[in-house]
C-alpha cells in the first residue's frame, strides 16, 4: 500500500494498517484500522475527534462480524462505490421518500400513514460534540472496538469515504450519508459507531414530544425499515422510544 496517499497518522494510536478495499487497486487505502480490539477507547477517540479539522482524519468505533474478527475491516470488505460528491447531488426527501415508497408488504404501506415531511430540528444542537464524546466514552467503556481512522471533514461523509457497505440490501451508502448528514445538521448526530451492518450515532437534540418522535420515526422507517419491522414491530410504540434519546441504533439485515 501506499502510505503517502494517507494523511499522516496522529501520535498515540495503537498498532494498527492501513486497509484498501480488496477489490480495488491495492494503494486505494481509504481507512486506518488498528490491529487488535480494545476496550475503553472511548478516551482516545474522543481526542482524535477534538483533532480531525487538524488531521483531516474522522475517528470511529469499529465493531466486527460476530465470530469473525477480520470482517469487514481487515479483510477489506469495502464493496461500495459511490464518491462523497454523489452526497452532495441527492435531496434528503427525495431519498426517504424513495425507500418508503418501496414499503415490503401491503399492511407495512398502511402501517406508515400519510408521510409527514421532514421532521422539525430538535433542540440543543450545539451540544453536538459533547454528547458525541460522552457517547464514545460509555460504549466503549467495557465493550472491545476497533479503532477506525477515515479521511473525511464528517462522520456521515466517512460512511461513504470508506466504502462501507453495511446498508447494501436496502440504500447505497451515499443515499446513507446525505440522511446522516440532515440529521447532524438538524438534531446535533454524530457518527460514532460502524458494524458491518450496523451504525450508531449520538443525538444532542432528539425529539421531546411525542408528536415530534413520530415525524422523526418515519425517516428512521424509511432510512433503516428493520429497526422497526424486524424490532418492536409497531411505528408508536418505536415513536415513543425515541422521545430524550441520546443515541440512535440502526441495523440492516
Amino acid at each position: 500500500m501506499v502510505e503517502s496517499a494517507f494523511p499522516a497518522l496522529p501520535a498515540g494510536l495503537p498498532p494498527g494498517r492501513l486497509v484498501a478495499p480488496e477489490e480495488g487497486p491495492e494503494d486505494a487505502v481509504v481507512l486506518w484500522v488498528s490491529d487488535e480490539p480494545h476496550a475503553g477507547l472511548g478516551g482516545l477517540w474522543c481526542r482524535l475527534y477534538d483533532e480531525r479539522a487538524k488531521t483531516g482524519l474522522y475517528p470511529l468505533l469499529l465493531d466486527t462480524l460476530n465470530g469473525e474478527p477480520a470482517r469487514p475491516w481487515h479483510d477489506g470488505e469495502l464493496y461500495n462505490e459511490d464518491s462523497v460528491a454523489d452526497i452532495d447531488a441527492l435531496d434528503v426527501e427525495a431519498v426517504l421518500l424513495g425507500h418508503r415508497d418501496g414499503a415490503e408488504s401491503e399492511d407495512e404501506e398502511a402501517a406508515l400513514g400519510p408521510w409527514p415531511g421532514l421532521a422539525a430540528p430538535g433542540d440543543g444542537v450545539r451540544e453536538a460534540d459533547e454528547c458525541a464524546r460522552v457517547s464514545a466514552e460509555l460504549g466503549a467503556e467495557d465493550t472491545e472496538f476497533l479503532l477506525g481512522l477515515v479521511p473525511a471533514a464528517r462522520g456521515a461523509d466517512a460512511l461513504t469515504a470508506m466504502r462501507w457497505s453495511g446498508p447494501v440490501n436496502h440504500s447505497g451508502t451515499a443515499e446513507i450519508s446525505a440522511v446522516v448528514r440532515s440529521w447532524e445538521e438538524r438534531f446535533g448526530a454524530r457518527v460514532v459507531m460502524v458494524g458491518f451492518a450496523d451504525l450508531g450515532l449520538s443525538v444532542a437534540a432528539p425529539p421531546r414530544t411525542i408528536e415530534h418522535a413520530r415525524a422523526v420515526a418515519a425517516e428512521h422507517e424509511a432510512f433503516c425499515p428493520d429497526n422497526i419491522w424486524q424490532g418492536v414491530g409497531d411505528m408508536d410504540e418505536y415513536a415513543a422510544g425515541l422521545v430524550d434519546r441520546p443515541r440512535w441504533s440502526f441495523w440492516w439485515d
